[in-house]
Formats: C-alpha cells, structure tokens, sequence
C-alpha cells in the first residue's frame, strides 16, 4: 500500500511538473487567424492572450465601419478557437485522457 501512494505521489510532482512547463510554453506558442482574404489578421498566443492585429488599410472605410467590426469580430473568434484547440491538444498530451481543473480555458 505504502509503495502505491509513493507512486501515486510521484506521478502527481510529475504531473505538477509538467503543467508549469506547458503553462511557460503556451505564453510563447501562437496561432494566427486570418479573415477577408488577408484583411484582418490576428495573432494569439496559447494564454489566449492577443499579440498582433493587423489590419489592411484598404478596409479601413469611414463610411462602412460595420465591415472593419464584423472582420474584427471574426478573426479574433477564430484566433480565439485555434488558441483554445492548441492548448487542449498540448494539455493532452500532458494530462492524457484526464480533465485537469485550474486550466486557464
């Protein structure tokens, strides 16, 4: 019994371990999302965090605003998306089939 709880307490250190570094990695992991043909292009990294926007200036109209807001809605949903799927594949691999809270998503 005793050596079962020894196990259990070093998959649980290794476990711990593991969460740290994937936590450090998904700060500098990106995905980047682009919509309109290239119009509007974010970029996240795995913290859902936004660390580039880029807009065309072609799409930038005074007169059509709602254009520019629903191109900016959609890129940064789907760059959204993609930062959530990165971090759930990498905590994946970490966790195996086993649902860890405290998760940041």
């Amino acid at each position: 019994m005793q050596q079962l709880l020894k196990q259990a307490q070093k998959m649980q250190e290794q476990m711990q371990t593991d969460m740290v570094r994937l936590e450090e990695e998904m700060k500098v992991k990106t995905v980047e999302a682009s919509v309109g043909g290239g119009a509007v292009t974010v970029v996240f990294n795995g913290q859902r965090e936004l660390v580039d926007l880029q807009i065309q200036p072609e799409v930038i109209d005074p007169e059509d605003t709602e254009m520019l807001q629903d191109l900016l809605t959609a890129a940064i949903n789907e760059g959204l998306r993609q930062a959530k799927e990165m971090y759930d594949q990498e905590m994946e691999k970490v966790s195996g089939s086993l649902k860890m809270p405290g998760g940041i998503f």
